[in-house]
């Protein structure tokens, strides 16, 4: 008998072999989920802590809202009350008034570049009050301009000098606080400057000099055009930390704000309003009043300092 064979069914050719085909969302997940699992719980936070609270604050700022109990809609009245209102217009007084006086120049930057012995302690030192305890250093403060025995009236007693009550006269106030905010501030201005005026070539003051540029040629024409987008900097984060002064001057003269209102920065009225009168939603509308000074204030730095240094 015969052997039969069956013969296999022909294989079909490749290019009828059909692939099953992936959605979009397959591919993208595929791809790109674990990338965005990996960096969600940034977002997720800043959402949560960030976004919310803006969002909140400015619902609220059209509410009169106690914190506890209902709230009622104002519209624009709490706005328009704010344009008005004698203590805010003091509060923005007093901050630019702080923060004018606690406003300190480069100088400092320039020493620490120059080549001196301890140059590194000398940096280490000016940086360090910026780490420290914001409340330890205005309970250090408050202790030095202290009315009755305060370190300076010690020392003005000493070499038989009246005391000043630093903390009741208006100017007295601000000088304590100002004092304190160029205390914790300069010395982290300066390393940034400091920075600057590293990244800056040595040929070109080098070949200045042989030209027979003097030190007040070399610093108006090489350091501050080269330094502008150091300084710009250095405005705008001042400006922001200087109009949103707080610890200071709440630790030193209370939610009060001292005698007659001089030590009431606007970020202290704020506090007093939402936290202290229980008016959140005008709290919430002197936040938004600080934001467009801040924006105001970054704008002007940027008109003075950028636009100089864009056009060379």
């Amino acid at each position: 008998m015969g052997v039969h064979t069956v013969a296999a069914p022909p294989e079909a050719p490749a290019s009828t072999i059909q692939t099953p085909t992936r959605s979009g969302w397959e591919r993208w997940r595929d791809r790109y989920l674990g990338i965005y699992l990996s960096i969600s719980p940034f977002f997720i936070i800043f959402a949560i802590f960030g976004l919310f609270p803006i969002a909140f604050a400015l619902y609220i700022a059209f509410q009169q809202w106690n914190g506890i109990g209902d709230m009622t809609f104002v519209g624009l009245d709490q706005f328009r009350y704010l344009v008005t209102d004698p203590l805010f217009r003091k509060s923005i007084l007093v901050t630019i008034q702080i923060w004018i006086i606690s406003t300190v120049p480069l100088g400092l930057a320039f020493l620490l570049n120059q080549a001196m012995r301890f140059r590194m302690t000398y940096r280490v030192a000016f940086f360090l009050p910026n780490v420290t305890s914001l409340v330890a250093i205005a309970i250090i403060f408050s202790s030095i301009f202290g009315n009755q025995f305060g370190l300076l009236n010690a020392g003005l007693q000493g070499i038989g000098a009246e005391r000043i009550a630093w903390l009741n006269e208006p100017w007295g106030i601000k000088v304590a606080i100002a004092a304190m905010v160029v205390w914790r501030w300069t010395g982290y201005n300066a390393i940034i400057y400091l920075a600057g005026l590293q990244a800056i070539p040595d040929d070109l003051y080098e070949a200045a000099k042989v030209d027979g540029a003097t030190q007040w040629n070399l610093f108006k024409d090489i350091t501050v055009p080269l330094l502008r987008p150091v300084i710009l900097f250095t405005l705008i984060t001042s400006s922001i930390g200087g109009l949103q002064l707080f610890t200071e001057p709440q630790i030193l003269v209370g939610n009060t704000g001292g005698p007659n209102n001089e030590g009431l920065t606007m970020v202290l009225y704020l506090y007093q309003q939402a936290f202290v009168q229980n008016q959140f939603g005008y709290g919430a509308a002197i936040g938004w009043g600080l934001f467009a000074i801040i924006v105001l204030f970054s704008i002007a730095n940027y008109l003075i300092v950028g636009r100089r240094s864009d056009n060379g």
